[in-house]
């Protein structure tokens, strides 16, 4: 019985390492990092389907994991309000672009930053496996030639741009604010 489960243990690590590798940016400065992001655009997870003004709030906390706020409406402007605080932990202390997120205990999925550009007003997160991607932004828009450069690097990372969903967005002038 233990050798079947060693064996069963080996098929899946191996199966898990099928994966080519994804390149992440070579640094993220965590304090620059911090803040709200609006998801722009996204290869949607089972929670985030008919998401309307997205966004993701990231804070460093004093055990150096990053506390993060995920909220949207659900199906429209006026949907319901949902709201997460997954816990991510950089597990990449060299360039802590890789994070593992936790939403719900024990299970810690892949988070990569792939791309932030040099004034840390949008950046892209993406996986290993290629399954979920976001594009993210310090405002809820961005101009059709930003959103077309942000999905060309989605593309040659490997990602079916095919699956990838637009985040609408409407807010008031006064939600735009948001300080550190």
């Amino acid at each position: 019985m233990k050798k079947f489960i060693f064996a069963l243990g080996v098929l899946c690590i191996a199966g898990c390492s099928d994966y080519q590798s994804i390149k992440t940016v070579d640094y993220v400065d965590l304090n620059r990092f911090m803040g709200k992001w609006y998801v722009i655009a996204n290869i949607p997870t089972f929670i985030e389907k008919d998401a309307h003004n997205a966004f993701e709030i990231y804070q460093k906390s004093s055990d150096g994991k990053i506390t993060t706020t995920f909220r949207y409406n659900k199906a429209s402007f006026d949907g319901e309000l949902v709201e997460y605080h997954p816990v991510a932990t950089v597990v990449d202390d060299g360039s802590n672009a890789i994070w593992k997120m936790q939403f719900i205990w024990p299970f810690k999925a892949d988070y990569r930053v792939i791309h932030i550009d040099e004034n840390y007003k949008k950046t892209i997160i993406g996986r290993i496996k290629r399954d979920y991607v976001w594009i993210m932004a310090r405002t809820p828009d961005i101009s059709e030639e930003e959103f077309n450069e942000m999905l060309n690097i989605v593309r040659l990372q490997g990602y079916d741009s095919r699956r990838l969903q637009r985040v609408p967005h409407q807010y008031e002038p006064k939600e735009l604010v948001w300080r550190t």
